[in-house]
């Protein structure tokens, strides 16, 4: 049976699309038969992250619509024979989102698909239930800053009330805590909350840290995900979380800053 899973947060711009296409790839580079699917209607970024915008012919509303069957509409990734994309609508709004649609098109990708991941818009409106109303599980991402953490905080709420397991009765959603562009120097000056502080907060299983990093820029810009780039420790820190998620008990890395150099180091380099 297909796993759904949502990644999540209450607030803007903490990384939910890039964790989203490098969670995603992640999975498929494991062998798992996957699909990603962009639920941000009306504004769509899943598909420049992936490299695929220009490959975009029909799009998730033209299949609820029954415009398109849902074959037309997925895009095969370049890189990732396992993987695939059903990209949003630029031209819709988020109330074009039903719930019947939404479950008729996730039960159609469960018979083909070990895993779909669903990359939610932020906040708590239509698009963002939409994505998580039919989750198994939950990759709640934040940044290690106040307003990201409080958010987060109310989004928890919501996965634990307005799920179709919450109206079920059913077993809840599984939480997973991913924190994105952790900076340990800046922790260590007190400018942000140290992952202990989030985790206090959030009381939910930690499953990663990101370290901030211009690398998933510059991937971005590739139209690449930045797992495919093995050298760089976001790469290394989004290949654990998925070995995590996939049971493998792995020691948490990016949690402390670089020492400094010495003195000499400082003086000729080296």
């Amino acid at each position: 049976m297909a796993k759904i899973i949502v990644v999540t947060s209450g607030k803007g711009g903490v990384g939910k699309t890039t964790t989203s296409a490098n969670f995603a790839t992640g999975l498929a580079l494991q062998g798992h038969r996957t699909v990603v699917i962009d639920f941000d209607v009306g504004l769509r970024n899943l598909d420049l992250i992936m490299g695929c915008e220009r490959r975009v012919v029909y799009d998730f509303i033209n299949v609820i619509n029954k415009e398109a069957k849902l074959n037309q509409a997925l895009i095969k990734d370049k890189h990732c024979d396992n993987l695939f994309v059903l990209p949003a609508s630029q031209t819709r709004d988020k109330e074009a989102l039903t719930r019947e649609g939404v479950g008729e098109v996730l039960a159609e990708l469960a018979e083909e698909f070990e895993y779909i991941v669903c990359d939610s818009p932020a906040g708590i409106e239509s698009g963002a239930l939409m994505a998580l109303y039919y989750a198994d599980e939950a990759l709640v991402v934040t940044n290690p800053e106040v307003s990201s953490v409080r958010d987060s905080d109310r989004i928890l709420g919501i996965l634990a009330s307005k799920s179709r397991r919450a109206e079920r009765n059913e077993e809840p959603i599984k939480e997973h805590l991913l924190i994105t562009r952790y900076a340990p120097a800046r922790v260590d000056k007190g400018e942000m909350l140290s992952v202990e502080n989030i985790c206090d907060i959030l009381c939910i299983p930690l499953i990663g840290v990101v370290p901030e990093s211009q690398a998933v820029l510059l991937a971005s810009n590739e139209g690449v995900p930045v797992i495919h780039k093995a050298d760089t420790d976001v790469a290394q820190a989004y290949q654990d979380v998925v070995s995590r998620f996939m049971g493998d008990e792995l020691p948490m890395r990016f949690l402390d800053a670089p020492p400094k150099p010495g003195l000499l180091k400082r003086l000729f380099g080296g």
